[in-house]
């Protein structure tokens, strides 16, 4: 069977710490060079950055455009992908060994998979590393209810230095809507998932690096980076609802996949603009209801108890309180030893030793 050509897509912006070590992670892959390109979209990248990814200018394509955001940088980059399949890498992050060959063998051998995703190895800031994966590989396209319920618990399996896709399906998807500053992933993998047939792999093939400068960290927990999350989740929400619209999904089916995405979105909007008592209980039970749904009953009933503050405060309050509280060493070891925080619905997840 022959090999099918993939088109490695970069978007970096000011990773000058990370990058030199994502680009060697793709060409360290065990793949044919021959069937395989690389493209580095930088999004005017203000660092160092652009200075090391041409110190690989004979074995890349970089492309330097204006700062615009991620949504942006697939507009450009995408277009520019000659592969048939087109895999996608943040700028601080890097893949494992064997990525290339084990995505490119699950799309040669499933005509209908037209998007894969994986676990991941998450590096932390204090040194530790762990594995977060599905309990078992999963398939599933988005076309019923249960599939989208599926499809938002596996989200972390699907972002952007995890996701596969054939290049048909990613320039059906394009545009990306340009106020997706960043979460541009989500929106390309929940259309690829509407699509086509998604697969996630058990196996880790990416190392997620959680730093400060994260696209979605990085924009801030201060009132200007909450305004622009809280922004890019409405919008994000409003543009999914239109797009699985105009692919046909039955509303009830869009309400499902979106739903989640909203709720993130009120989230900060209580947090900044407040609200009632009530509001601040109807998103965050919302929110735990969808990702936590088999909690265990002690964890369930500690989640009841946390929220009689929010009852009784204004929503700007509570928030706060609850950031200051989640900040206490105290409280940290308490829910670690005592009452772990639930992990997403059917999740598994290993921790490792500092490296």
């Amino acid at each position: 069977m022959a090999k099918l050509s993939i088109s490695v897509l970069i978007d970096t912006y000011n990773h000058e710490r990370f990058i030199e070590k994502a680009i060697h992670s793709v060409l360290e892959q065990d793949f044919p060079v021959a069937d395989r390109e690389i493209i580095v979209v930088d999004d005017g990248s203000t660092d160092r950055t652009a200075q090391i990814v041409q110190r690989f200018e004979r074995r890349l394509r970089y492309i330097r455009k204006e700062n615009g955001g991620q949504a942006s940088a697939f507009n450009i980059g995408i277009p520019e992908c000659r592969g048939e399949i087109i895999a996608f890498l943040d700028g601080d992050d890097y893949w494992l060994p064997g990525k290339l060959s084990r995505v490119a063998e699950v799309l040669e051998k499933n005509s209908a998979v037209g998007f894969v995703g994986h676990a991941i190895k998450e590096s932390l800031p204090d040194g530790q590393e762990r594995i977060s994966a599905p309990a078992q590989d999963e398939k599933f396209r988005i076309q019923s209810v249960e599939s989208a319920r599926l499809f938002r618990l596996r989200k972390s399996f699907l972002g952007t230095s995890r996701m596969t896709m054939r290049a048909a399906i990613a320039r059906r998807i394009l545009p990306v809507p340009e106020s997706l500053v960043f979460e541009a992933d989500e929106y390309l993998f929940t259309l690829a998932a509407a699509m086509s047939e998604a697969l996630i792999l058990r196996e880790a093939l990416t190392c997620y690096v959680i730093h400060g400068s994260n696209l979605y960290v990085g924009a801030g927990s201060g009132k200007a980076g909450l305004r622009r999350k809280q922004q890019v989740m409405a919008a994000l929400a409003s543009c999914l609802q239109e797009a699985l619209r105009a692919q046909g999904l039955a509303p009830e089916i869009v309400d499902c996949v979106v739903e989640i995405v909203q709720a993130e979105a009120d989230q900060f909007r209580l947090m900044l603009d407040g609200g009632a008592p009530w509001q601040t209980v109807r998103a965050e039970n919302k929110l735990f209801r969808m990702l936590h749904g088999d909690a265990s009953r002690s964890q369930t009933v500690f989640r009841a108890l946390s929220m009689i503050p929010a009852l009784l405060l204004p929503p700007r309050w509570f928030y706060a309180g609850r950031q200051w509280v989640g900040k206490q060493s105290w409280y940290r070891k308490m829910r670690q030893e005592t009452l772990p925080v639930p992990r997403i619905a059917a999740v598994t997840t290993s921790e490792e030793s500092k490296i």
